[in-house]
């Protein structure tokens, strides 16, 4: 087959969708005569034609459709000669091989003792596609959830949002499918992915009920509802193949014995530009993971489970088990991420903008937007996780702090649009004033362990370094501020964006009203971040009014506080995906610093499973496997 890109039609010359009408999604008879010409070939020698994706270019007056598609000849010797004519022209390529193909697969008698079946901790998008490959190449893997299922996630964060009532292990963040269950559930990223991974992932999900044409839009998304029920038939699937999905599981520690080896080598390639050395001495004995010590949060009752292999999908959020793997020794780094807020427009403004006179035609819906903006401090500002015609969530998972979130149903039919615009931050940015600095830490992980940390914290300071947990302080210390300046009762401080240029507080809402529940309390957002993210924030609110007119709209909207933009650490791991320093731990997805997303989580998941089936089948890791030591982390992260 053939794959042809950049194929341009006029928005007008698509027909209005008409149901169970397949020339009506797609105008067949206008791209099968579109690449004949591209070709050079008669139409008849087109045998069939399919749409891999289409998306819009609005650069211009007149909106264009654009189409990647994959065609057939009636001839398939002909498809040769072409591709060899037409060597020279990009647009014009062999199509890939999209299938997976299982680098392993254990035998029907492979043994199922506790300590050789795999576990995967944590069952967001990263977990549930590493379980669900592990399941699908006969691992049969153990899935411990800190969180509820998803239908008593959904009424206990429902909780929150309309009663104030804050469930501290089953929230926005913490449960069955993870922090991108309660979001735009957008399914598009930049991360390299040569193998077609992210295409599995979508059809994993259509297979579960997600809507067909996810598989063909250039900024696919599913939305909060449909999402629970597609999670759910992935989890069906996977206890179907053999896999067991435990709720209300917490692993409390990891029990963990020396190695014949130390690690100085790994732990020094483990620096990166963009981070700081981890918190381990260059002589650290390498250890070995023999079992987890599990907490049943239903009973109250712990209990110890062999493992020798386990896949960490952490979430961002998942702050108290980041600390518990640095008290056991495993390598960490701190990174850089984001802070800032959450941006509210009329979503008319935007699809204006956007679209133009072309606004309201049934094929474009709810237009977005992807802005960046470097400051003259130095600070790159951004939009991030853009929902368009959806509302922003209260999304803590921890009391006395707020957090917020977007979220859009698939519809998109909110009037409201809305983004996180974030400030990106260095761990240089993150507390290291000390003595001045220790209570920040006693607030954050509390008075005992926090002074320790403190002092850790002040003896790495010395030498130029940054503790691995610095990034949880001060992301902690935010979100307290942003609970008090909205009256300590779980509504969020915002702001008019006229009011914060203008550098005074708000006293009322305008035109644009807070989407935000429980409510949002008008205020004075210094009172919550840094001066130079507000400073970078002023400079760059009129720059994206010059690039989408109204950005810049007096009452649109500023809630606080976006901090959880990706996980303020990475677990950095080898060339065989493991923990640099704990053999047989697969640090994998979001909260592992390796993805920024629900896409490159899961695909994340996807390839950490296949290296973990490897080792435990004695199989080699094929050489397109292997992971680079400076991780998989994707551009998504850091633009959104």
């Amino acid at each position: 087959m053939i794959r042809l890109s950049e194929l341009k039609l006029d928005l007008s010359a698509l027909p209005l969708p008409v149901e169970g009408d397949a020339d009506s999604v797609h105008p067949l008879s206008a791209l099968r005569s579109l690449a004949a010409q591209t070709l050079g070939v008669p139409e008849a020698q087109i045998a069939n034609v399919h749409v891999h994706k289409r998306s819009f270019d609005a650069r211009s007056v007149q909106l264009r459709v654009v189409f990647v598609i994959d065609l057939q000849l009636t001839d398939t010797e002909l498809e040769a000669e072409l591709l060899q004519r037409h060597a020279g022209r990009s647009h014009i390529q062999p199509s890939p091989d999209m299938r997976w193909h299982a680098p392993a697969s254990a035998p029907a008698d492979w043994p199922l003792a506790s300590e050789q079946r795999p576990v995967v901790l944590g069952f967001g998008p990263c977990g549930l596609f590493a379980a669900l490959a592990l399941a699908q190449m006969g691992l049969k893997p153990l899935v411990l959830e800190r969180g509820r299922p998803v239908r008593q996630r959904t009424a206990d964060t429902w909780g929150l949002w309309r009663k104030q009532q804050l469930q501290p292990e089953s929230n926005v963040q913490f449960g069955e499918g993870g922090a991108g269950l309660f979001s735009d559930g957008k399914l598009y990223s930049q991360i390299k992915d040569p193998r077609w991974l992210g295409r599995k992932v979508l059809q994993e999900f259509v297979a579960a009920g997600a809507p067909p044409d996810i598989l063909y839009q250039a900024h696919p998304h599913i939305g909060t509802f449909r999402l629970v029920k597609v999670v759910q038939a992935l989890r069906e699937q996977i206890i179907a193949l053999g896999g067991e999905i435990r709720f209300e599981q917490r692993v409390s520690s990891l029990l963990l014995e020396p190695c014949e080896q130390t690690v100085s080598e790994g732990l020094q390639t483990a620096a990166q530009p963009d981070s700081q050395p981890a918190l381990h001495a260059p002589e650290q004995q390498a250890l070995r993971l023999r079992a987890v010590r599990v907490l049943d949060q239903a009973s109250g009752t712990e209990y110890v489970w062999p493992c020798e292999r386990l896949v960490l999908a952490l979430g961002h959020s998942a702050r108290d088990t980041f600390a518990m793997l640095h008290d056991a020794g495993v390598a960490l780094q701190a990174k850089p991420f984001s802070i800032g807020v959450r941006i509210e427009h009329p979503q008319g403004l935007i699809d204006r903008a956007r679209w133009g006179r072309h606004t309201g035609h049934p094929l474009l819906g709810a237009a977005d937007y992807k802005l960046v903006h470097h400051a003259a401090n130095g600070r790159a500002v951004y939009s991030f996780c853009m929902c368009p015609g959806g509302t922003v969530v209260a999304a803590t998972s921890e009391a006395g702090r707020v957090v917020t979130n977007g979220m859009s149903q698939y519809s998109r039919q909110e009037r409201n649009a809305n983004a996180g615009l974030v400030v990106a931050i260095e761990p240089r940015d993150f507390p290291l004033d000390f003595p001045a600095a220790t209570a920040a830490w006693e607030a954050a992980f509390g008075p005992e362990r926090g002074r320790t940390y403190a002092q850790q914290a002040q003896a790495l300071a010395e030498r130029g370094q940054v503790h691995p947990l610095a990034g949880v302080v001060l992301q902690r210390d935010l979100e307290a501020r942003a609970f008090v300046a909205g009256g300590s009762n779980y509504c969020a401080p915002g702001q008019r964006v006229g009011d914060l240029l203008a550098q005074r507080a708000s006293s009322a809402f305008g035109s644009v009203q807070p989407s935000y529940q429980p409510g949002v309390h008008p205020t004075d957002l210094a009172a919550v971040l840094p001066d130079y993210a507000l400073q970078a924030l002023r400079e760059a609110l009129p720059a994206f009014g010059k690039k989408i007119r109204g950005f810049d709209l007096p009452d649109a909207v500023l809630t606080g506080v976006e901090t959880r933009t990706s996980s303020p650490l990475r677990i950095p791991r080898g060339d065989n995906f493991q923990s640099l320093n704990v053999h047989g731990l697969y640090p994998a997805g979001e909260g592992a610093g390796y993805a920024g997303g629900i896409l490159s989580a899961a695909v994340d998941g996807i390839r950490v499973a296949e290296a973990l089936a490897c080792a435990a089948l004695g199989l080699p890791a094929p050489p397109s496997q292997r992971a680079s030591r400076q991780g998989g982390v994707e551009s998504e992260m850091v633009y959104g």
